[in-house]
């Protein structure tokens, strides 16, 4: 079942692309022979690669999923085996894997790593009615179809009461408990670390302990130091390369996750640890606020003189000094301090104009000065986008009576 080997036969399905593998196991997408021609995922594991301990893995897991049924948890439809292969006949899941997905996204917006971890929540709740533990939770174990999540991968799962210990070694460095991590005895409970690092996965493009070996691991748990997001290493790229309207944008956000975390935790070290990093932060982004105030003056001059020598040599074109002087209306607003809605619109709809005009342009200087005025005026619908959209999603947060939050407000609001 090495890359490249044709997948074995099984007399019901036709088995095709290769999904996946693991250790001890490789996954198909197949098609039922008979009937409507349903699609399955078949998880195929080779006889010879199990050991003892493995194969008692592998019975649990058969026996679980053909006791459970949940929306959220993936479906067992039947199993078979052969002389060289256990078979699982599994629901297909369309839509791959959370790590694939989180990674194609960057990163999950809130209100969607909300519903995954609802849904995520009402698995592990009916598994843990059963006295059921996972024990391997990570994204690659989380399949998605359509909008629903599917918890998947009873590989190590084990039956444990509420007040079982163990302290065999199971699942993923990355996702296990602290308990594990240090070789100590965990319960059922451990389960629920590994969701917390899913979710700040979801929520930052990449876990939280980040590692080469246990014992880094190990010490970053211990450590009382803040975690460094992943925007806040891009704020500090963009900050040293000189893009500090990127830097500035990255670093609001980022306090958008950091102020609730000071807000929340309980640990007094951790709390002012934490606090320090928030007003360091808004320190930078007030001097970046200040940086790009004074470049957006210097862009706009430079700006003006374009599109002023852009409409003089248009005079035989209404259409396209219609187009210019609604980006000259768009620019006045914001020198003028409007970086709302309105303006934006404004942007918006020169920029229609514009791009329309563009395509018909020959070849030419005029085309040269369009396509620049273009990118600039782009480029600032772009940022004023954002800058709405971290106003808004401040809002919601409804963080209006921590001095904090309004240093942060006051950092991100730039004119």
């Amino acid at each position: 079942m090495a890359a490249g080997f044709a997948p074995p036969k099984l007399a019901e399905f036709i088995l095709t692309e290769r999904l996946g593998s693991g250790t001890y196991a490789v996954v198909y997408k197949a098609y039922r022979k008979k009937d409507n021609r349903e699609v399955v995922a078949v998880k195929v594991v080779s006889k010879k690669s199990l050991n003892k301990a493995s194969m008692e893995n592998l019975l649990t897991e058969i026996e679980i999923l053909k006791t459970v049924k949940h929306p959220h948890i993936v479906q067992l439809k039947d199993f078979q085996w052969d002389s060289e292969n256990i078979y699982l006949i599994m629901e297909f899941c369309s839509g791959g894997d959370l790590s694939r997905f989180i990674r194609s996204r960057r990163l999950l917006p809130e209100h969607v790593a909300r519903r995954f971890l609802q849904q995520l929540a009402s698995a592990l709740k009916f598994l843990n009615e059963r006295n059921i533990s996972h024990l391997d939770l990570k994204p690659q174990n989380i399949l998605l179809s359509g909008g629903t999540l599917k918890l998947a991968d009873f590989g190590f799962a084990q039956y444990m009461s509420p007040w079982d210990e163990r302290h065999v070694l199971r699942g993923s460095p990355l996702y296990m408990a602290p308990e594990m991590v240090c070789n100590r005895q965990y319960d059922a409970r451990a389960d629920l670390w590994s969701v917390g690092v899913i979710l700040y996965e979801a929520l930052f493009g990449h876990p939280p302990f980040a590692s080469r070996s246990y014992a880094e691991i190990e010490e970053k748990i211990r450590s009382n130091r803040p975690i460094e997001t992943m925007l806040v290493m891009e704020a500090v790229s963009k900050d040293q390369s000189g893009d500090y309207a990127a830097a500035l944008s990255l670093y609001c956000q980022s306090l958008e996750h950091f102020v609730p975390a000071v807000h929340y935790e309980t640990d007094a070290q951790r709390k002012e640890a934490i606090r320090k990093k928030v007003k360091q932060y808004i320190s930078r982004a007030e001097d970046l606020k200040a940086l790009v105030a004074s470049n957006n003056k210097i862009s706009f001059a430079q700006a003006k003189t374009t599109r002023d020598l852009l409409k003089e040599m248009s005079r035989g074109s209404p259409r396209l000094i219609a187009g210019l002087e609604l980006a000259s209306a768009a620019v006045a607003k914001e020198e003028e301090g409007d970086d709302g809605h309105d303006t934006l619109d404004l942007y918006q709809q020169s920029l229609g104009e514009l791009l329309l005009m563009l395509a018909a342009e020959p070849v030419g200087r005029r085309r040269e000065l369009l396509h620049g005025e273009i990118k600039c005026l782009m480029a600032r619908a772009e940022y004023l986008k954002e800058q709405l959209k971290m106003r808004e999603t401040q809002a919601e947060a409804s963080m209006d009576r921590d001095p904090l939050s309004e240093s942060v407000k006051s950092s991100c609001c730039v004119q």
